[in-house]
C-alpha cells in the first residue's frame, strides 16, 4: 500500500464526525508550528507566520501569510461533513419489551439501503454542565455498537423497496428496556454522569474500514471519501508549499452536504470573516481588501462522479472521467460549479506543467447534478474559482470506491497551486 494511501485512510480512520476531522488537521497543523486563533479574542498578525481559527469546532480555516507583502489569496475549499444518520433527542424507542431502538433522522442526501446490516458506532460532541460551567467534549464510542437489520426477502417478496427513514432506518440498539440506555451509553464513554448531558450533536457512523481493492490495487474502498479524500489532499499541498506573493489559505467547511447555509457553512461570512481579518490585521485598507480580492483564486475540491461500471449510459456521451485517468474539472452551465474558460485554463495549465492528467465532468444534459462549495462560497466573497474533484464511484453510500492513483495527482495540483505567485496571471 503506497504511504499516502495509507495515511489518507487512517485520516478518515480516525474521523468519525465532523468534529473530528477538525481535531484531526488542529493536530496536525499544531505538530507543523501553527498557532491557533480565536474569533473572539484579538489577532496579532506577522508577516511569514502560519495560523488557523475553527467555528463550531466542526470547520475550519488555516493560512500562511508570505514574508513579503502579499497580492492576494489562494484558497481551497473542502468540506468535512458526509451524509449520515443524527440521532434525536430522547432517542431510545422500545418495541414491545424486547427491543430498543435509536430514534434518529437523515443528514445529506444517502444512498439509504448501504445502510442496512453493517456495524455501526456513534460519534461526535456533548455539551455539559461542570461546576456550574458549560463544557464541549467530543464523543467517539470505538467499537460496534448498532445495526439496522434488513426485511428478510421472503417477506418483502413482490413489493417495490421504498424505505421510509422514520421507520426503516431506526437502528437496533439491543435487547433491553432499560430508560436513558444511549444517554447513560455516551455518558459512560465520556466520563461523566448522564444527568449533566445538556445536549448533543451526534452521528452515526459506518465501522467498515477503508482498504485497497483491485487486482492490482489499484482501487480504494472507504467510507468518506466524498469529502474526506479532498480535505486530506488539500492539507498535505498547504503543509507542503509556500508562495511568496500570495496568502495560501485551507478552508474546510461543515454542512455542505445539507446545503452550506450554516454558520460554519460555505455560505456563511466565516470565510470573508477570516480574510477580512487577514488584510486589516496586516495594516491595510478596504480598498486593499477589494484590490487583494480581485487578485485572488478559489479551488473548490470535491469529489467528482466517475464513469460507472454497470450504468455507463448515465455519463456524459463526451466528457467520461474514470477512475485512475487523474483529477476531474468540473462544469456546469447552471453555476452549480463555478468553473468558466478562465478558471479552468489555470487548472489545466499547472497540469500541463506539472505533467498531471486530468479529465473533464459535464453531467448529462438531461439529469442535473449536485452542487458544491465554490458558487455558494462566492455568494459571500467574489473571485475567481474552479471546482476539481477525484472520480469516485458510489458518491453517497455508507461506504465508497475510488482510484489508488489519482489521489497523488490531487496533492501535487493543489501543491503547484499554493507554490505560484504573480509570474501566472489570470
Amino acid at each position: 500500500m503506497r504511504e499516502d494511501i495509507k495515511e489518507l485512510l487512517e485520516f478518515i480512520r480516525k474521523s468519525p464526525s465532523c468534529f473530528h476531522v477538525i481535531e484531526n488537521i488542529r493536530t496536525r497543523l499544531l505538530e507543523a508550528g501553527f498557532c491557533e486563533l480565536k474569533e473572539k479574542e484579538s489577532w496579532k498578525l506577522r508577516a511569514g507566520k502560519d495560523y488557523f481559527v475553527t467555528r463550531n469546532e466542526s470547520s475550519m480555516i488555516a493560512f500562511r501569510i508570505p514574508e513579503s507583502n502579499f497580492q492576494g489569496f489562494h484558497i481551497t475549499a473542502s468540506h468535512s461533513d458526509s451524509p449520515t444518520f443524527r440521532v434525536k433527542e430522547s432517542p431510545e424507542l422500545y418495541v414491545e419489551g424486547q427491543y430498543a431502538k435509536l430514534n434518529v433522522e437523515k443528514y445529506g442526501g444517502m444512498i439509504m439501503d448501504t445502510w442496512f446490516d453493517r456495524p455501526l458506532s456513534v460519534a461526535g460532541r456533548i455539551i455539559i454542565e461542570e461546576t456550574g460551567k458549560i463544557k464541549e467534549q467530543r464523543v467517539h464510542i470505538d467499537r460496534d455498537l448498532f445495526v439496522i437489520p434488513n426485511l428478510a426477502i421472503h417477506m418483502t417478496r413482490g413489493q417495490k423497496k421504498e424505505y421510509n427513514p422514520q421507520k426503516d432506518l431506526l437502528p437496533l440498539m439491543g435487547c433491553t428496556d432499560e430508560k436513558h440506555a444511549f444517554l447513560k451509553l455516551i455518558a459512560q464513554e465520556a466520563g461523566v454522569s448522564w444527568q449533566d448531558i445538556l445536549s448533543y450533536d451526534l452521528f452515526l457512523y459506518n465501522r467498515m474500514e477503508g482498504t485497497v481493492l483491485g487486482m492490482n490495487e489499484e482501487l480504494i474502498g472507504s467510507p468518506k471519501l466524498d469529502d474526506l479524500e479532498c480535505v486530506f489532499a488539500s492539507l498535505e499541498a498547504f503543509l507542503q508549499a509556500k508562495s511568496k506573493d500570495y496568502v495560501t489559505m485551507c478552508s474546510v467547511f461543515d454542512n455542505e452536504e445539507v446545503g452550506s447555509g450554516t454558520k460554519q457553512g460555505a455560505g456563511s461570512t466565516f470565510g470573508a470573516d477570516v480574510l477580512k481579518r487577514i488584510v486589516y490585521g496586516m495594516g491595510k485598507t478596504p480598498e486593499d481588501y477589494y484590490r487583494m480580492i480581485a487578485d485572488s483564486f478559489l479551488m473548490s475540491a470535491d469529489n467528482a462522479h466517475g464513469v460507472h461500471p454497470n450504468d455507463t449510459e448515465k455519463t456524459d456521451p463526451s466528457n467520461r472521467p474514470y477512475l485512475n485517468k487523474g483529477v476531474v474539472l468540473k462544469y456546469n452551465a447552471a453555476q452549480k460549479y463555478t468553473t468558466d474558460a478562465r478558471s479552468a485554463a489555470l487548472v489545466k495549465y499547472l497540469c500541463k506543467k506539472e505533467k498531471i492528467p486530468y479529465q473533464v465532468f459535464f453531467n448529462r444534459s438531461d439529469m442535473p447534478g449536485g452542487s458544491t462549495l465554490g458558487n455558494i462560497f462566492m455568494g459571500q466573497v467574489s473571485m475567481q474559482a474552479a471546482d476539481i474533484g477525484l472520480p469516485q464511484l458510489a458518491m453517497h453510500s455508507a461506504y465508497e470506491t475510488a482510484g489508488a492513483k489519482d489521489l497523488e495527482g490531487m496533492i501535487r495540483l493543489l501543491r503547484a497551486f499554493y507554490s505560484i505567485g504573480r509570474e501566472v496571471e489570470i
